[in-house]
């Protein structure tokens, strides 16, 4: 407090130059003291500005900064500005211990906003690639381990997929059947309110039918199983890989892929077709439903409506693409559940990114068998 008490500031301006002298100590407890005399020189408008640091005798990071808050002061205003007299060992604390002033106007040199979309733009093109190549290469990945399985190289955990058989299908027949029953239900219903108006109300059998086993049984059980068992799979692992779990099996020399990923893999593969026939007929139950009740058809009629409107085709489109989604989700959990590095905010961006990606693939794999059934005639 002595040290403080002794630090003085003298302001005296002539001739359009201000000179600023500092006696003493310019420590924290001298500038809590002159903080504002600083702050009052700083409103002046002189031509040029002189800051007499000849006689400082000790200078901290607190004084460092007034010292160079009060440059930049001036010479953000474009007044020339001259520090004299301060000791060779104060210069490079003045250098680091800078910190900006939200006070003081700066001219700050901004990106143009149209380069920052721009390079956003690209990070993110390159970011999709990176994520792609990744991908493919962990596609390629379980499909070694898969053959290696087939040729009696590997072996394949019966009760690890039994486990997950009975997680990933027995559990999930509930939500699957309700949700498709309640898209039947609505499919039908506004279907029927537009098909009034032509007289052609009983073409809502045919919409039902068609759309829900050529596209929306398949693509809403993918979807569902994406974000109920892909997330579950990124979740998993994931915990296993913050835990050290993983390590340890490379330790014990067994591989992640063949103890964690092709289980959950081929019980994906097993169960999704099963939910996919279970999804369609919920479906068209619920569209069954809404046709004998505002429609007046039995259920006889509509049986015979929905046996002239589809053919084997179109149940068969819709099992056929069940593998290939079953397939993109349990590789694109497991792959970002190995990812996850060591901490619980990682676990969760993965299964997000893990459920964000697996349904766009899908929908994407979803627009391309559309195109290449209708271009075959299917």
């Amino acid at each position: 407090m002595a040290a403080a008490a002794e630090t003085s500031l003298s302001i005296t301006e002539a001739g359009g130059e201000l000179r600023v002298g500092i006696t003493g100590p310019l420590t924290v407890d001298a500038v809590g003291r002159l903080d504002r005399e600083f702050r009052q020189a700083v409103k002046a408008s002189p031509r040029q500005v002189v800051i007499d640091a000849a006689d400082v005798t000790a200078l901290d990071s607190a004084g460092a900064w007034v010292l160079r808050r009060t440059s930049e002061a001036f010479s953000g205003r474009g007044i020339e500005v001259r520090l004299d007299g301060l000791r060779a060992e104060y210069a490079a604390l003045l250098e680091k211990a800078f910190i900006p002033d939200p006070d003081v106007p700066t001219d700050a040199n901004r990106p143009n906003p149209l380069i920052v979309i721009a390079a956003r733009a690209g990070k993110a093109m390159f970011d999709m690639a990176h994520v792609g190549r990744d991908l493919f290469g962990f596609f390629g990945l379980t499909i070694v381990s898969l053959l290696a399985l087939l040729t009696g190289r590997a072996r394949l955990r019966f009760v690890a997929l039994v486990s997950q058989l009975e997680y990933v299908g027995l559990n999930a027949v509930g939500i699957v059947a309700l949700l498709c029953f309640l898209v039947g239900v609505v499919l039908a219903y506004m279907g029927s309110l537009q098909l009034e108006r032509f007289g052609a109300a009983i073409l809502t059998v045919n919409l039902v039918g068609v759309s829900v086993l050529r596209e929306i049984g398949v693509l809403l059980t993918a979807i569902i199983v994406a974000g109920r068992s892909g997330s579950a799979f990124t979740a998993q692992i994931g915990t296993m890989k913050v835990n050290q779990e993983v390590d340890a099996l490379e330790t014990l020399g067994l591989s992640p892929v063949d103890v964690l990923v092709i289980p959950r893999l081929i019980a994906l593969f097993i169960a999704l077709p099963i939910l996919v026939f279970i999804g369609d007929i919920a479906g068209l139950a619920g569209g069954a439903m809404i046709a004998v009740l505002t429609l007046d058809l039995s259920i006889q009629q509509f049986l015979t409506q929905l046996k002239g409107a589809v053919d084997f085709w179109d149940f068969g489109t819709g099992i056929l693409k069940a593998p290939v989604f079953a397939y993109v989700i349990a590789v694109v959990g497991c792959h970002q559940g190995l990812k996850v590095s060591g901490s619980a905010e990682s676990v969760g961006f993965r299964t997000t990114k893990a459920v964000v990606e697996s349904i766009f693939i899908v929908i994407v794999l979803d627009a391309l068998f559309a195109v290449f059934f209708a271009e075959v005639g299917i």
